[in-house]
C-alpha cells in the first residue's frame, strides 16, 4: 500500500513539472507601434515562418481571402481618420485581410477584427477600405512573416506586408496639416473659457494670486454666453476671497436661483451657506 501510494505522488509530481513547461510559440505575436506625424498607428499580428515550406501560391493559396498572419486577426489601429487609396477610414481598430495573387493582392480593411481566421465569406457591409497593390519581388526570402510602416513622412507612410520574396506595401495618409493648423488657430486665438476657468479655480484652491484668479474668472464668464450654477459658484467664491463681498452675493444668488431650477440640492444648500455667511440671507 506504501509503494503504491509513493508511485501516485511520483507520478502526479512528474504531471505538474511537466504542465509548467513553456516552449516557444511557432508564430510569436508581435505589436508594432509608429507615430506618423501626429498620429498613432499600431499592428498587432502573429509572425508565422517559412520553415522551408513555400509559402504563397501553396501554404497561402492564391485567390483565396487570408487572415495576414496566423492565430488571431492581424489588427491595425489608427488614432485618427486616415486616407487609404480614395477611402477615407474613420480612427479605430480594423483586420487586416488580403487576397493574395502572384503580381497583386487585395488588401482589406475590415471592421469585424476580433476574431480568429478569415471569415469564410467577406461581408460587404463590414469593407471599410480595400485597395489593389502590385508585389514586389525581393532578392531572399523573409523567413518569418514580417509587417513594417516605412517611408515616414509628415503626411503619409507605408504599410509594408513581408514573406518569402514578396513584398506589398499599401499607403496611408494621416491628418497631420489639420491637426497643426487647429492647434496653431487654436492658439493664437489665445486661452479658451476652459484654459481660463480652469487656471483660476487652480488658483483659488491653492491660495495662489487671488487678484490674478479674479481676472482669469472674468475672462471666463465673459466667454460663456450662459454660465451654469457650478461655474457662478466658483465665481463667487474667488470674488469673495479678493475682497468683494457685493459682487460675490450677486453670484452666489444667480448661482442659487439657477441651481433651484436645475433641481440641485447640494448647490442649493452651499449658497445659501454662503449668503448667509456673508449676511444677505
Amino acid at each position: 500500500m506504501k509503494k503504491l501510494v509513493l508511485f501516485a505522488f511520483v507520478g502526479l509530481t512528474a504531471l505538474a513539472i511537466n504542465a509548467q513547461l513553456v516552449t516557444p510559440a511557432p508564430s510569436p505575436a508581435s505589436t508594432l507601434k509608429q507615430t506618423v506625424g501626429l498620429t498613432e498607428v499600431t499592428v498587432e499580428y502573429s509572425r508565422p515562418s517559412m520553415r522551408g515550406r513555400t509559402i504563397f501560391g501553396d501554404l497561402v493559396p492564391y485567390g483565396k481571402l487570408w487572415r495576414t498572419g496566423a492565430n488571431a486577426r492581424t489588427k491595425v489601429t489608427f488614432s485618427d481618420d486616415v486616407m487609404i487609396g480614395d477611402t477615407s477610414l474613420k480612427a479605430g481598430s480594423y483586420a487586416l485581410l488580403t487576397i493574395p495573387n502572384a503580381n497583386q493582392w487585395e488588401v482589406i480593411f475590415y471592421t469585424e477584427y476580433q476574431a480568429g481566421g478569415a471569415p469564410a465569406e467577406l461581408d460587404e457591409g463590414k469593407v471599410a477600405a480595400r485597395v489593389i497593390s502590385e508585389v514586389m519581388k525581393m532578392p531572399m526570402d523573409v523567413q518569418s512573416f514580417t509587417i513594417t510602416i516605412d517611408d515616414i513622412t509628415t503626411g503619409s507612410a507605408m504599410l509594408g506586408i513581408l514573406w518569402e520574396k514578396d513584398y506589398v506595401g499599401v499607403k496611408f495618409e494621416v491628418p497631420t496639416d489639420d491637426k497643426v493648423n487647429a492647434s496653431i488657430d487654436k492658439v493664437m486665438n489665445g486661452p479658451g473659457f476652459g484654459d481660463y476657468y480652469a487656471a483660476a479655480t487652480y488658483y483659488l484652491s491653492e491660495g495662489k494670486d487671488i487678484a490674478k484668479a479674479k481676472e482669469w474668472i472674468d475672462k471666463a464668464m465673459s466667454m460663456n454666453d450662459k454660465p451654469r450654477f457650478w461655474q457662478l459658484r466658483q465665481q463667487s467664491l474667488i470674488y469673495a476671497a479678493a475682497g468683494d463681498k457685493d459682487g460675490a452675493i450677486n453670484l452666489a444668488k444667480k448661482s442659487l436661483a439657477d441651481a433651484e431650477a436645475s433641481g440641485n440640492a447640494d448647490y442649493v444648500k452651499m449658497n445659501k451657506d454662503s449668503l448667509k455667511e456673508w449676511g444677505a440671507l
